[in-house]
């Protein structure tokens, strides 16, 4: 499959314009194969973040204070602490002040708790993080709860995960799902009447994702499959929206994907493969070719991830302004 990207963009310019080739999604990249032009375009996350980034320097600007958002790491996951870094730079770039604590494997789950109940009590910290996974030792869900829910940056706190379910928009939410319908809204997707699929049930994607859809001022009509839904395919044979999140390389197949629907892959899978030099490659939730069918289609890597990390920024804003408002 060769694959072009075309965007409206000055010559030697580095990102794409406001602006697209298709004129129903602004937003959107178009993606022509085989010398004729598919139906695909790509939803380009780092562009949305970007996009997003600067709103946010402007509201931090605004701010009586500096933001400050500290991490805790616990443990020597590779794959975490590129995630730590990433959201360290992203601090670096949009002048939020960041603490970052490393914790050695064989922490004692007491001393989390008693860095968790410390950064709760000062007044010039606004947001807290702990990296997932935590070693097996330790109740990750007892550790999230002892958070202040206003400095609870992931959304992963049961009272924001309450207030998500109660329609409120007054708590944290969690940041994949939320970077997701920024996402949407970035590329003037109207998902009125839509029928939405979420492949996924976990509390901190699959389940937040499914409210955030079917929440007032959006109205998706949303359907969640899950590993004991009877046919997935032909569940997503019916949707105008996918969402993927299930943590299975490529998964949802072209033939599970209807003409002109709109897929995002939340997934980000290491799958091992010879013909690459470091032995593996990155793949998402959904096969390639889903861009046959796709009319919009969210990339992997450059779709979901960096939204992710652009809305834990813009959690950490928010829980700034709120908290010395």
């Amino acid at each position: 499959l060769v694959v072009r990207l075309i965007c409206n963009q000055t010559v030697g310019g580095s990102s794409p314009s406001v602006g697209s080739t298709n004129p129903m999604h602004k937003n959107a990249q178009t993606v022509e194969a085989f010398g004729r032009f598919m139906s695909a375009a790509r939803i380009d996350g780092k562009a949305c973040a970007a996009d997003l980034e600067k709103r946010l320097k402007q509201r931090i600007a605004n701010c009586s204070v500096q933001p400050h958002l500290a991490v805790i790491i616990v443990g020597d996951d590779p794959a975490s602490h590129v995630y730590v870094n990433n959201k360290i730079r992203s601090c670096e770039r949009l002048g939020i002040r960041s603490t970052h604590v490393e914790l050695p494997e064989d922490t004692d789950e007491s001393v989390v708790a008693d860095y968790i109940q410390s950064m709760n009590q000062q007044n010039d910290l606004h947001g807290i993080l702990i990296q997932s996974p935590l070693p097996k030792h330790m109740n990750e869900e007892a550790l999230t709860e002892l958070i202040d829910p206003r400095k609870d940056v992931d959304g992963f706190h049961p009272v924001n995960l309450g207030r998500l379910v109660q329609g409120r928009s007054d708590g944290m939410v969690p940041c994949t799902p939320a970077g997701v319908m920024e996402m949407l809204r970035w590329a003037e997707v109207d998902l009125t009447g839509k029928k939405a699929v979420v492949l996924g049930r976990s509390f901190n994607v699959g389940m937040p994702q499914a409210l955030l859809l079917a929440a007032r001022g959006v109205d998706a009509t949303v359907t969640v499959v899950h590993s004991r839904t009877r046919d997935a395919k032909s569940e997503c044979l019916q949707a105008d929206v996918i969402v993927a999140a299930v943590g299975r390389p490529e998964m949802i197949q072209p033939d599970w994907v209807k003409k002109g629907a709109i897929v995002v892959d939340v997934g980000i899978n290491r799958v091992d493969d010879s013909s690459r030099e470091r032995g593996w490659r990155l793949a998402g939730d959904v096969h390639p070719d889903v861009a046959l069918h796709a009319s919009l289609l969210s990339p992997v890597p450059g779709g979901v991830g960096p939204m992710t990390v652009a809305m834990l920024m813009a959690n950490t804003v928010t829980a700034t302004e709120r908290l010395c408002s």
